[in-house]
């Protein structure tokens, strides 16, 4: 274990960035400079870090801490109140340049260029360790990686991807082109092809896309299909429900083997609150649907297509809720005739 605390200073340089923050707050790859640091450092085996800075900033460094290390943050008076009592006989290492991990060493920087030209270079850095254990980032020129990002063997990178914060991808993915993902954890065998994933979790050999929008505090099951200008939110689906296309599913509980027809949507918003959608398992829903919740479907249920749901559907049953159909023979022929006669 290595004897240093590293107090890190960040008080004298917010005029040289755009935003005003410290340089050590910057993002580098979407992941604050102040986190690649402490993450190498603690890699080398130093767990003590002392941060220095404004007030305001306390909060915003506090969250870089990485897990495991014992951290403070503190103003240049706290620092010297406390230090010799936080670093517990470890030899203080000052650091008051901004620098971020690139390679094997620490390189500094002054400005917001230099720092974004840096990034260039960490960005291969990263495109090289996944290739280096089994991913095949096909084309990190075009490619964005966080490092805080996890990615399995066998997993296939597209380019035009983005993958950001703390997100897990399992093996043998194929993740792209043109994918944005956050906060997520992605299951073995998924594929998401140009759409975007929020906070949510993708069981094993789900298939996204293209264009869909998985937003926040999603659960998407086993062998799931979220399809093409699919949007889902805040959501939970069985193994092997299938929303193939133009479908919105919102603030619902979906059970396993639900077939989703195209247009069918979940108006979960009455203009004051939010309202959640039951729907069991192995439920048929026919195309332009519109669920209006709280409304429940009971498993095995039929929706015919063009039905509007405000009542709860009882398990097997078929609901039909929507206009009867009139035919008036001729009436095209009749118009057109009138239309020249005159």
């Amino acid at each position: 274990m290595d004897n240093r605390c590293v107090a890190v200073f960040m008080t004298e340089d917010t005029a040289q960035t755009y935003n005003g923050k410290p340089l050590m707050l910057q993002d580098a790859l979407f992941c604050p400079v102040l986190n690649w640091c402490m993450r190498s450092w603690m890699k080398k085996g130093v767990t003590r870090f002392f941060v220095v800075c404004d007030p305001e900033y306390h909060e915003e460094a506090a969250a870089c801490f990485p897990q495991g290390a014992a951290a403070a943050v503190g103003t240049e008076d706290d620092y010297r109140a406390e230090i010799d009592s936080f670093a517990k006989g470890c030899w203080v290492e000052e650091i008051r340049e901004a620098m971020l991990p690139v390679g094997g060493m620490m390189l500094s920087f002054h400005s917001v260029p230099e720092l974004i030209r840096l990034q260039q270079a960490v960005k291969e850095d990263i495109a090289v360790y996944h290739q280096n254990t089994g991913v095949n980032v096909l084309s990190p020129d075009s490619t964005y990686i966080d490092p805080r990002v996890t990615i399995g063997a066998g997993t296939t990178i597209l380019p035009g991807t983005i993958l950001r914060g703390a997100t897990v991808i399992g093996e043998n993915c194929e993740i792209g082109p043109n994918a944005m993902i956050v906060d997520c954890e992605i299951g073995d065998g998924c594929v998401v092809n140009a759409s975007q994933a929020f906070e949510s979790v993708l069981e094993q050999n789900v298939h996204v896309g293209p264009y869909a929008h998985i937003r926040p505090h999603c659960r998407v099951g086993e062998g799931c299909k979220v399809g093409a200008y699919v949007e889902i939110k805040n959501a939970s689906f069985g193994r092997d429900t299938k929303m193939s296309h133009l479908t919105y599913v919102g603030d619902a509980d979906v059970g396993s083997g639900v077939n989703f027809g195209c247009g069918t949507i979940t108006s979960n918003y009455d203009g004051f609150k939010k309202h959640r959608t039951v729907i069991g398992d192995s439920v048929f829903i026919g195309c332009n649907t519109n669920l209006i919740p709280p409304v429940a479907v009971g498993s095995g249920a039929y929706i015919a297509a063009g039905t509007t749901v405000t009542k709860d559907v009882e398990a097997d049953a078929l609901a039909i809720g929507r206009v009867r159909q009139e035919v008036k023979p001729d009436w095209a022929a009749r118009r057109r005739q009138l239309h020249e006669d005159k």
